[in-house]
Order: structure tokens, then sequence, then C-alpha cells
């Protein structure tokens, strides 16, 4: 599926293919929280790293989160979370660990995405003690990461995109 994406201020437009668009996943983590997610989480989907179109690119800036986890030296990751310097839209991240792979956030997605038939909750660990969790009966709930990747999910309930 071909999506287009945007940051608020219109600034940067981008554009990739996916073979994973279904936005399922909620990632509950102090990064994602609160680098971009506004309800207590962020949504990630999948994209083809090497098809990704960019306008505007010098209004586009990179954050390193810091990695701060007990019992180790604090660091920044190698992940690139990617977002308007302008009006601080989050627009996708890259991992260099996953070099074929760009993972846009939902919403920054201005292209119609179908409707997860389940939704799975991760990194339930790190929530912040306000965020519900509004979770439907198929859901999944996860105190870390699940062991099904995103491509995976999508094959089991025949969701993955050829278009």
């Amino acid at each position: 599926m071909q999506l287009e994406g945007s940051c608020h201020c219109g600034a940067v437009q981008f554009s990739l293919h996916s073979a994973t668009p279904v936005p399922y996943q909620r990632c509950y983590c102090s990064i994602c929280r609160k680098t971009q997610g506004g309800g207590g989480y962020a949504i990630n989907i999948g994209g083809d790293a090497k098809t990704l179109k960019v306008k505007g690119k010098d209004d586009v800036s990179i954050y390193h989160a810091v990695m701060r986890v007990p019992g180790e030296r604090t660091h920044a990751s190698k992940a690139e979370r990617h977002f308007c310097r302008r009006c601080g839209s989050a627009l996708w991240l890259f991992d260099p660990a996953w070099p074929d792979l760009v993972h846009p956030f939902a919403s920054a997605i201005d292209t119609p995405l179908p409707a997860p038939p389940e939704t799975t909750h991760l990194m339930l660990d790190f929530k912040a003690p306000w965020v519900e969790i509004d979770a439907g009966k198929k859901d999944k709930r996860f105190d870390v990461y699940p062991e099904e990747s995103l491509a995976e999910w999508h094959a089991r309930l025949g969701l993955t995109s050829t278009d």
C-alpha cells in the first residue's frame, strides 16, 4: 500500500510503500509517550525504507533517544526519530539494526489506514500511571515486547498488503 504522510505545518511531506500498513501496535514506553504519544502511547507501522521519498528534507531533524536502563550506562539510542523542526510533528523512526525498514508514525500518515481487528499493547511496564488501556476482547498485552513481529502479525491475520 502506498502511504502519504506529512507534518502539521506542511513543511515536510513523505511517501513510502508499506506491506504492513495496519496501525495495530500501541507502544507505552516513555520515549514514545514523550516524543509522539499524546494518548500515552505511539502507534507506528512498517514501511520499505528504500521507497521513502521526502519533500522538505531541510526541515527534518533527528532525535536519538537517551536510553536509561537500570544497571547500565546511559547512552544515546542508534534509532533515529525523525520530526519536523518547524512544528515538532513526529514523522518516522529508522533503526540501523533493521536497515530495510522505516516506521512511520500512524499520526503522520494522511492516507486512510485500515482499522485493526485487534491491537497489541506493548511496553506496559513503562506506561504512565495516568494512562488507561483501552483494550478490546481480542487485544494482546505485553509488559515489554511481544515475540510476534509487525510482519508476523499482519501475515497471521491475512492483512499483508501486496499493492
